[in-house]
């Protein structure tokens, strides 16, 4: 391929690095975390033994998955002075900066912060996945006038989470369903927010530095900030007949559906298959079967208007399906995306520990693209530089 060939693509098609983690195939529709399904894992799994998996390169056996619980458990605590800063946090602040901003924060608790071993990290991986929902749970909590609910050892780590985030434990099947839900957004290769934190671990910072940048990629509404807008979207259409309407017209204005079409999938996204069904199901138990037709009838014309416009490429994604299962939940839009990176963290932290640690032959130099320059250039060598009392 020419350099030339590779300009302002995004990187579409472009491979910078060697993986174990997973698997992306766009065309069929599967995805792979180490070499297993993502379908299998969402079935049978848990998260717990989901993120043991991305971080260890197999799946736990019985005393390695209670130790890996264990040591989870024990470190969902945050420092207090992390819960003070959230109290005198302005109340309007949006969720994603809280969650960013807490990184750094966290990072200066850790004893272990410049130890750059692989055990190291991987304890630094753990610390991150065990705190990112107290501190998402606090947030919610703080900003609505309500005292943060402290980590209760007796919960999986997605019963925790809607515990601490509600003030009360969640029935099982709500729990087993947020469940599914962190394993189905635990990982997907080189994405936006995984590649940001490849390419800072790149330099060599340390695996909060990574995680804040990847915090950042996330947080924009062509990666994970793409669920709340669909709510948003879902929001203001309201009823089934302004559906056809609402979608027509956004188009013809060259707006965009979010929620559809995918940098890689050629065809349906299979997180999407399994989150569609849990919001049929969901919407039946909750009697919400409103919302759940109005987002089946904003899929179907959707689908319909792009064939129109032969674009039959483009299906809905994870967030079309995942911001009205957690609706239905009971989460606010602006939680949607950092409960993607509360689930993504341990993706994130187990790229960031494969940039910095695998074998010579399969890691990476430090990323440094080339840009073509199109800016100005007066001569051979430049421009002139001309002082300033003596321009016009």
């Amino acid at each position: 391929m020419k350099e030339t060939d590779t300009k302002n693509i995004g990187l579409r098609g472009v491979k910078v690095a060697d993986t174990r983690i997973s698997d992306v195939n766009g065309e069929k529709g599967v995805l792979i975390y180490r070499g297993y399904n993502i379908t299998d894992l969402a079935r049978s799994s848990t998260y717990e033994e989901v993120s043991f998996l991305l971080l260890n390169d197999h799946l736990p056996g019985k005393k390695e998955l209670e130790k890996y619980r264990s040591e989870l458990v024990s470190e969902r605590g945050v420092p207090e002075a992390v819960l003070d800063s959230l109290k005198v946090t302005p109340k309007l602040a949006h969720p994603m900066d809280v969650l960013q901003a807490a990184i750094p924060f966290l990072a200066s608790f850790d004893s272990q912060l410049r130890m750059e071993t692989r055990e190291a990290n991987y304890k630094k991986a753990i610390r991150l996945i065990a705190k990112f929902p107290t501190v998402v749970a606090a947030w919610d909590r703080i900003r609505n006038g309500f005292d943060s609910v402290s980590p209760n050892p007796e919960l999986s780590h997605a019963g925790n989470f809607l515990s601490m985030l509600k003030g009360t434990p969640p029935d099982p099947e709500t729990a087993r369903d947020f469940d599914i839900c962190l394993i189905l957004h635990a990982e997907h290769s080189l994405n936006a927010s995984t590649f940001a934190g490849r390419e800072v671990a790149s330099t060599h910072a340390h695996i909060y530095a990574a995680v804040a940048a990847a915090m950042g990629a996330l947080s924009g509404e062509l990666h994970g900030g793409a669920n709340s807008e669909v709510m948003k979207m879902l929001l203001e259409i309201g009823e089934l007949s302004r559906v056809k309407p609402w979608v027509s017209e956004k188009l013809s204005r060259g707006g965009k559906i979010m929620g559809m079409g995918h940098a890689v999938y050629k065809t349906t996204d299979p997180r999407g298959k399994i989150l569609k069904e849990m919001g049929s199901r969901l919407s039946k138990k909750l009697g919400q079967e409103r919302l759940y037709q109005l987002s089946g009838q904003l899929e179907k014309a959707a689908v319909e208007e792009f064939q129109k416009r032969g674009l039959s490429a483009i299906k809905p994604n994870v967030d079309f399906f995942s911001a009205p299962v957690y609706h239905m939940m009971g989460i606010p839009g602006d939680l949607m995306t950092p409960i993607f990176a509360i689930s993504r963290i341990a993706g994130w932290c187990a790229h960031i520990i494969e940039e910095e640690f695998a074998e010579a032959q399969e890691r990476p130099a430090l990323y440094r693209p080339q840009a073509e320059y199109v800016g100005h250039y007066c001569g051979l060598m430049g421009c002139t530089y001309v002082p300033v009392e003596k321009r016009t």
